[in-house]
Order: C-alpha cells, then structure tokens, then sequence
C-alpha cells in the first residue's frame, strides 16, 4: 500500500459510550474548541490521543491560540504540569430537606 492510500484509507470502528470524570474548566474549553473546529467532543478527544499516541501535537499554532484564549476565558490556571497531581475537591455541603410526605406534610412520624 502506498503512504497515500493509507493516510486516506477509512477504518470502519465502534464507539461506546462511556462516563468519563474530568475537570470542569478544561471540560468547557475543550467543548468550546470542538465547537469551534465543528467537531463532536468525542472526535476531539479521538483526535488528540491519537497523535499524543503518536508522540505528536494535535495542534497547529491557531488552535494553541485559541485554547489560550479559551483558558482565560474559563479561568483553567495550570498546566500540563498539573497532570497527575489533581486533587478534586469536596464538594459544597447543601441544605437538605425533610422529605414530604402525603398531602405535603412534612415526614413527621407519630408513634401508634
């Protein structure tokens, strides 16, 4: 097979769906830049772990600007460095309310 032909040759595949955690910030700003380069999410993620597989930048230099742009727009304070030392913090106490019961009462128990 020639170089071109297996640049331009299609891979039938099978996505799943899956449910990933990851970091709020850099969550918007990846959507932002999927959005922006009309692609889905996950053709974005596809598309950087396959050239970091490749030991390559899955960026040109307008797109390394544009998540520049989208880091300060999202307030994403940290790098690459960062990667492995993440620590998710705990998330806000909220106020719970008792349940209701029928007809809205509150669920107050009356001993029999």
């Amino acid at each position: 097979m020639y170089q071109d032909d297996i640049e331009s040759a299609v891979h039938a595949i099978e996505r799943v769906q899956t449910g990933v955690r990851i970091e709020k910030r850099l969550l918007k700003v990846m959507k932002a830049l999927a959005e922006y380069h009309d692609l889905t999410l996950g053709d974005l993620i596809e598309g950087i772990v396959l050239h970091a597989f490749d030991g390559k930048c899955p960026f040109g230099e307008e797109s390394l600007k544009r998540i520049a742009e989208l880091k300060k727009i999202y307030h994403v304070d940290f790098d690459s460095k960062a990667s492995h030392k993440l620590v998710e913090r705990k998330p806000a106490r909220t106020v719970t309310r008792p349940k209701r019961g029928p007809a809205g009462h509150a669920g107050i128990r009356r001993k029999s």
